[in-house]
């Protein structure tokens, strides 16, 4: 087995073992160094679990703090996916603790008879908001359930006619005033024009949720968005939500939007090789834009910018930094 290490200009692993974040190291442990961590339950009552389980209401989500201003939009949707995203990546939460199975619950319940998960883009279709909730309840242990299923028929049916993903509303030249109506009120849903390009940012978000399932990660879909989000590495999206190139550069953990650690995670995940040219490329950015404690930075979208020093911007810049390494031994790791 090739040491990813080698490619790497420093040793990423003793600024990770030297962290209190309990969570952190044995994700590390495990995930990097191939050691046996025990069970993962064993990280449910650390205490940043338990501080988001105490906020969880009854039904299985969060609530919202401040003032709901468009009534249609779900947004104690919102603040369960802020939450559940910690507890199954940071957390390593499944379904097996109660509290994850309500939520888990409360997730499903916002599924349509279509098989989408709505209520981000109040009655729109939110395509990408879809693939990523999918891709934390698979990850919690619902990758068997027809719920999940029904969610990939969906996606599959969504499709650009490029293979891709976009948001459909986004597809429509509407009038600002127009788009802020439809996603701010209740209304029909808008089918998307195909014929326009699949939108990176969007692309990346949906194929989670292909990347973590251990069936679809091997399809022919999970494969050409793979290819056409890679093809897009550092260039502007085609739509004009997210459209900057340096958007490619704002890394965030748990992920959230696409950007380069996201994609490649997923595109890891799926099995594209490393010889490919623009993984490559990727790859060598990561390499040369490593520091010399062995992390990376959490943005590198403003050259010459200020690192936040606060508490949670270190803990971020650790989580981002295991997620590139991931991908390193992912790529690299092989035979």
């Amino acid at each position: 087995m090739h040491d990813w290490r080698i490619d790497l200009k420093h040793d990423p692993i003793p600024p990770f073992l030297s962290s209190d974040d309990q969570a952190l190291v044995y994700f590390v442990k495990r995930d990097l160094l191939g050691e046996a961590t025990g069970p993962v339950d064993r990280l449910w009552q650390s205490p940043g679990a338990q501080k988001i389980l105490e906020k969880q209401l009854p039904d299985g989500s969060w609530p919202r703090t401040g003032e709901k201003k468009h009534p249609a939009i779900n947004h104690a949707l919102i603040e369960t996916w802020k939450n559940f995203r910690y507890l199954v990546e940071q957390y390593g939460f499944t379904r097996q603790h109660p509290q994850a199975r309500q939520a888990a619950e409360f997730l499903f319940s916002c599924q349509t008879a279509a098989g989408d998960l709505r209520g981000m883009l109040a009655n729109q279709y939110a395509t990408y908001y879809t693939g990523a909730l999918m891709s934390l309840l698979i990850q919690a242990g619902y990758q068997e359930d027809p719920r999940i299923e029904k969610g990939f028929q969906w996606l599959l049916a969504m499709r650009q006619s490029d293979g891709g993903w976009t948001i459909p509303i986004l597809t429509h030249k509407f009038d600002r005033s127009t788009q802020y109506r439809l996603t701010s009120q209740f209304a029909e849903p808008v089918a998307p024009d195909r014929s326009k390009p699949f939108s990176h940012n969007w692309t990346g978000m949906v194929l989670r949720a292909f990347a973590v399932h251990p069936s679809y990660r091997h399809s022919e879909a999970a494969t050409t968005g793979a290819h056409l989000l890679k093809s897009r590495f550092f260039q502007p999206d085609v739509y004009g939500s997210y459209r900057a190139a340096s958007y490619w550069l704002r890394f965030g953990y748990p992920f959230w939007w696409n950007n380069l650690v996201a994609a490649l995670d997923s595109i890891s995940r799926i099995g594209v090789s490393n010889d490919d040219p623009q993984i490559q490329q990727a790859l060598d950015w990561l390499i040369d834009h490593q520091e010399e404690s062995g992390l990376w930075r959490v943005s590198y979208a403003r050259p010459g910018e200020k690192e936040k020093q606060t508490p949670k911007a270190r803990a971020t810049k650790r989580w981002v930094s295991l997620a590139i390494c991931r991908v390193f031994k992912r790529l690299c790791g092989r035979n």
